[in-house]
């Protein structure tokens, strides 16, 4: 039973990785990438639809995605779409097709990005720390039960402690790679 705890632990903390790669793939580093948009929901007839779902995305240059809605009438929600996200991008229609010209980041802006990739960072982490309360309250439910010896379940919490501070020290990784990403000139 407390293998299951642990197996659990460690699906949670992967999920939550994850998440945060995902998150960490939307912001911006100064090159285009067709994911900058994934986020992105349209207006589609009332209902938000994904933008990939309704566009297709190019990237054909470093510094330059481009978007072509499947239906001509599309090109204004796409627009307001892409211009209503903290991406501060500012998208130029042409006639069905809708160029997004991808500016240098500043430092400031720079700065506002490691900022960003911070608090997706500690999001994570704050979601790592959840996945570990919920597993040290079902050891406790099992020792309480009388289903494991209570030296079984202090074992077993130090590996959770282990788990969660490898788990975080990951996620301090993978955001200090980022931040350099976005540093990098």
């Amino acid at each position: 039973m407390l293998e299951d705890v642990l197996k659990e632990l460690h699906a949670g903390i992967e999920k939550a990785v994850e998440a945060l790669r995902r998150d960490l793939f939307k912001v911006r580093t100064g090159r285009a990438h067709a994911g900058m948009l994934d986020g992105i929901r349209v207006d589609y007839y009332g209902v938000p639809t994904p933008l990939g779902q309704m566009a297709t995305v190019n990237v054909p240059e470093p510094r330059m995605i481009t978007v072509k809605p499947w239906e001509k009438g599309q090109a204004k929600h796409v627009e307001k779409a892409i211009r209503d996200t903290d991406l501060g991008l500012n998208p130029q229609v042409d006639g069905e097709l809708i160029r997004i010209p991808i500016p240098a980041l500043t430092e400031e802006r720079r700065k506002e990005m490691v900022k960003l990739a911070k608090k997706y960072g500690e999001e994570c982490k704050v979601a790592i720390r959840k996945h570990r309360r919920d597993a040290n309250e079902m050891i406790g439910e099992l020792d309480q039960g009388g289903d494991v010896s209570a030296d079984d379940a202090d074992r077993t919490k130090k590996k959770v402690e282990d788990v969660v501070g490898d788990g975080i020290k990951h996620v301090d990784a993978i955001v200090a790679s980022k931040e350099k990403d976005i540093l990098e000139v």
